[in-house]
């Protein structure tokens, strides 16, 4: 009697704690429907014990997808092995609001779930346990680093005046292309520019002012060409451009339309408007080049004859017979 008195005491303290623990207890049978659900659950849904327990989970949650957990939940079923989902793959199980003082910016609680397979007293798979663990902190604190992380390669990455990419970033895209194209035997074009007289400019109306254009010039860029093309500054006064799956033809109707859009635009300033022009080099990607340099190269070379062609035009690369 006393062994009894004190197996239901130790019963009581054991539901008592199972109560008291920091993390989501839930117990679901074979057809899915709830047998247990603690404080924690009831807490952060706000939905009692008598008001789950024996509905089915997919009812009360609409949210959790029937198909994902059960494939989940079913090898935990039959082979009678432990399942984990993480908050990397599936931020939450239960859409519940984040309280948590820290991170409150979160808009819900990040979870991590285990399912545990649960034994009837003849050893077999009779229900399922799910243990759910509130790891807000944590992942909004590897958000947080991630996002910082992917901030910080984009200022490596981006020249700070133009927003567009620097010289660094530039050279490392164009050696890739330069490999995926005679890999996929694709067209690439590579089309260098710089303002024309910028040099002047900045004498003339001051750094300021001729900041002021290469940060228009880049916004020009930025609305003249598509997503997949990649853009950057090179250096001073001088851009380049990777035509990705376009042809020489192609390439030249992209400089006469920045050529265009250049020659119209206006910088009002103290000592007046401002205006400048553009000269471009167009390079077809071509089998006689052996590496990104020289690819390079056939783009100034057309730049160059631009330039002391007169300017605001541009010239495309022909290899020498």
């Amino acid at each position: 009697m006393e062994t009894g008195k004190i197996d239901i005491r130790e019963m009581h303290w054991f539901i008592h704690l199972l109560q008291a623990l920091d993390v989501g207890l839930v117990v679901l049978d074979r057809d899915y429907r709830i047998q247990i659900w603690n404080s924690f659950m009831e807490n952060h849904s706000g939905r009692r014990p008598s008001d789950v327990i024996g509905h089915s989970l997919f009812e009360l949650f609409p949210d959790i997808p029937r198909s994902w957990f059960q494939r989940k939940a079913e090898p935990v079923f039959q082979l009678g092995c432990r399942a984990f989902v993480t908050w990397e793959q599936r931020p939450f199980l239960f859409r519940f609001k984040n309280y948590r003082p820290i991170t409150g910016t979160a808009a819900h609680m990040y979870q991590n779930v285990t399912f545990v397979p649960l034994l009837s007293l003849g050893g077999e798979v009779s229900h399922l346990g799910l243990i759910l663990y509130d790891v807000t902190d944590t992942a909004v604190h590897k958000l947080d680093l991630q996002e910082a992380n992917q901030r910080l390669e984009r200022l490596n990455r981006t020249d700070h005046l133009t927003q567009l990419f620097n010289r660094a970033y530039f050279e490392e895209c164009l050696e890739r292309e330069f490999k995926r194209s005679r890999r996929t035997f694709q067209p690439c074009t590579l089309l260098m520019f710089d303002i024309d007289h910028f040099k002047k400019i900045n004498d003339t109306y001051g750094h300021q002012i001729g900041n002021a254009i290469l940060q228009a010039t880049a916004g020009v860029v930025r609305t003249s060409i598509r997503d997949t093309d990649i853009a950057a500054r090179y250096g001073g006064e001088e851009f380049c451009l990777i035509l990705v799956d376009t042809n020489a033809k192609e390439a030249q109707l992209v400089a006469e339309r920045l050529r265009r859009r250049m020659a119209s635009q206006t910088l009002d300033c103290e000592q007046g408007s401002v205006r400048w022009t553009i000269s471009s080099g167009i390079a077809e990607l071509a089998e006689f080049m052996e590496g990104p340099v020289q690819w390079i190269e056939c783009a100034d070379k057309a730049l160059y004859q631009a330039k002391h062609g007169g300017r605001n035009q541009w010239c495309l690369y022909k290899e020498a017979v």
